[in-house]
């Protein structure tokens, strides 16, 4: 069928003034947005700028081609889903819906972290020794910059993208860390990250059972050999983990709504969910336990309480030693009794159940992980459709991460557009975010075809790494509040917290390094394994300061570059000419594009 654009123009014309059509029917299938089959368009001039392949040849009227709205909102849902991606990813992700991309991820293969370190250690030597290194010259065992390289390599080319961003934001809930007592210990922290890869669409109960026997978080909250009451010799349970298994992992310090709002007494007081008295009750609990199993050594033969943290094997769970365990009574909260005489894992799965079960943990749980991937302010409403489906996912479950992921994903504050200008919507970037979003959108070049990434330089400046946190508090507090008018109006800005004076232009020189010098990631070995930045993909696009602006605002700003900055950016390209810079100013174009980008407020705050 041929129809002139003339008659189209008519017929729709005559369709919007028609009350009748008006009212009948919301139509989502309507010419312009790819609706077009079986009409021919015709025009003038297809017209193609001088240089271009491109073409506005005149079917692009009607059939939807060229509209970025679609990919705009793709990349936006991968930015919270993940760390961002390329052009040919977010393009693949836009013609399907985000639902069936979730159900996907949900299917793909569960990676082991700790395979990965040993691989990349052991390649690592070799590099070492084949660049004339000795081999008693390098580390004994994986260390930090191992684990560095193993989750950088990981992320970097890694299809599950959604599971390693759920597992980034537990990490960050249930910290353990390489800055304190577990510096270098590679494996402890590979093999910790392994389970919350795997819980990260299992079940929150199981995460944490797991994490409560995991001797990673045995040595980091020190129950790890923690002994039983013995009361002459002035031997008392360690209460670390005891309080913050409840604190920071499930119900929190005041009892929640199950929108999460504060509930309180009579006198309108907030009611604390715990006192001293119940974390000396729950650290009876957490007694007993000591090493699972020991790597081979000459000081143990057989694993024992008491084994220090250097003769661990931290690939196997803690195992319980009865006879260090606190056997009696534990007396927990709203008068639940974990009677005397069990097992002590009898106690601990009675003592993890009680606090899943807990009231608190669905709405405490929702609003972490809501915060974390899509908003700092998330509505009461919001947090309680999160937590009911924490509480059951619609077929009797509790705690089903699967549920509680598409849950956050797809409601209506992460995805309806209205949401965007909303003054409660958004959240501040965290350094290190930007960092990985920056790396996954980029074209990228590496002589090894290796992506590891030590990430020291970047650590030293913004206080950021993958387990990285200076506390058990992670690197922020979920209800920071900065002074000014967010604090004001009530808003909590948790990564507000280390953007400070010295993070924000640290992080703003780092940028500036990886465009001018080019390395994005490099590590300690003595064979160069630089990865480095590749824009010739994007040069070309800089013969027009628009066509370039319009690519990065897909990639980085997701459609909400402002105005104001478009100007900015437009303009301080549009003074690069081949007049003042010769044949290098389409690069350089693309350098300050780069630049301006990361730099900005547009890019910073996740809308």
């Amino acid at each position: 069928m041929k129809q002139s654009l003339f008659k189209i123009l008519i017929f729709l014309v005559i369709f919007i003034l028609d009350p009748r059509q008006v009212a009948s029917q919301i139509y989502t299938d309507y010419i312009g947005a790819g609706h077009s089959e079986g009409i021919t368009i015709t025009s003038s001039d297809n017209h193609s700028f001088w240089g271009w392949e491109q073409t506005a040849s005149a079917n692009k009227t009607l059939n939807g081609d060229g509209l970025d709205a679609r990919l705009m909102e793709t990349s936006r849902f991968l930015s919270q889903a993940g760390f961002g991606a390329d052009l040919n990813y977010i393009d693949s992700i836009s013609k399907i819906d985000f639902e069936s991309w979730i159900d996907n991820q949900f299917e793909k293969p569960l990676p082991i972290i700790t395979d990965s370190l040993f691989d990349i250690y052991n390649l690592s030597l070799q590099m070492h020794i084949e660049s004339g290194g000795d081999s008693s010259s390098y580390a004994v065992d994986p260390r930090n910059q191992h684990f560095m390289y193993a989750w950088w390599q990981l992320n970097m080319t890694n299809e599950d993208l959604l599971r390693q961003r759920v597992a980034l934001a537990l990490s960050e809930i249930m910290v353990i860390s390489f800055r304190d007592v577990l510096q270098d210990f590679g494996v402890a922290l590979a093999n910790y990250y392994d389970v919350l890869l795997k819980n990260s669409f299992g079940n929150y109960q199981d995460l944490l059972y797991e994490i409560a026997l995991h001797p990673s978080m045995g040595v980091y909250l020190s129950h790890l050999n923690n002994p039983r009451e013995i009361s002459s010799q002035n031997i008392h349970p360690d209460e670390n983990f005891a309080r913050e298994i409840m604190q920071l992992f499930s119900i929190g310090l005041y009892d929640l709504n199950i929108d999460g709002t504060y509930r309180t007494d009579s006198d309108g007081n907030i009611i604390p969910t715990y006192d001293i008295a119940d974390i000396k009750e729950f650290a009876k609990v957490f007694t007993g336990l000591g090493a699972g199993a020991i790597i081979e050594n000459e000081y143990h033969e057989e694993p024992e309480f008491g084994v220090p943290k250097w003769f661990i094997d931290f690939t196997e769970p803690m195992a319980m030693y009865e006879d260090w365990h606190e056997s009696g009574e534990k007396n927990l909260l709203n008068d639940f009794i974990i009677p005397a005489g069990q097992s002590g894992i009898e106690d601990i799965q009675m003592c993890i159940n009680h606090l899943f079960t807990h009231d608190n943990t669905g709405p405490f749980v929702a609003r972490r992980l809501i915060q974390s991937m899509i908003k700092s302010n998330p509505t009461p409403s919001y947090i309680a459709r999160v937590a009911n489906i924490f509480n059951d996912d619609g077929m009797g479950e509790r705690g089903n991460m699967k549920a509680v992921i598409k849950a956050i994903l797809l409601d209506e504050e992460a995805r309806e557009c209205n949401w965007i200008n909303d003054i409660s919507q958004g959240k501040l970037r965290e350094p290190m975010q930007r960092y990985f979003h920056f790396c996954r959108a980029m074209d990228k070049t590496s002589p090894y075809d290796i992506y590891w990434n030590v990430g020291y330089g970047f650590f030293q400046n913004t206080g950021q790494a993958p387990l990285g946190s200076p506390t058990v508090f992670n690197f922020y507090l979920p209800d920071y509040q900065p002074t000014g008018p967010l604090s004001e109006q009530g808003l909590y800005a948790p990564e507000f917290q280390i953007h400070n004076s010295q993070t924000s232009i640290a992080f703003v020189n780092k940028v500036d390094n990886w465009i001018d010098w080019g390395v994005l990631m490099n590590t300690w070995e003595t064979i160069g394994t630089s990865v480095y930045l590749n824009k010739s993909e994007l040069i070309p696009l800089a013969k027009d300061p628009q066509v370039l602006v319009n690519r990065l605002d897909i990639l980085f700003t997701h459609g909400n570059l402002s105005p104001e900055v478009r100007i900015i950016i437009e303009n301080a390209l549009t003074e690069i000419t081949y007049e003042n810079l010769w044949d290098y100013y389409l690069e350089y174009r693309v350098n300050m594009a780069l630049y301006l980008f990361m730099m900005s407020p547009d890019y910073a705050i996740q809308k």
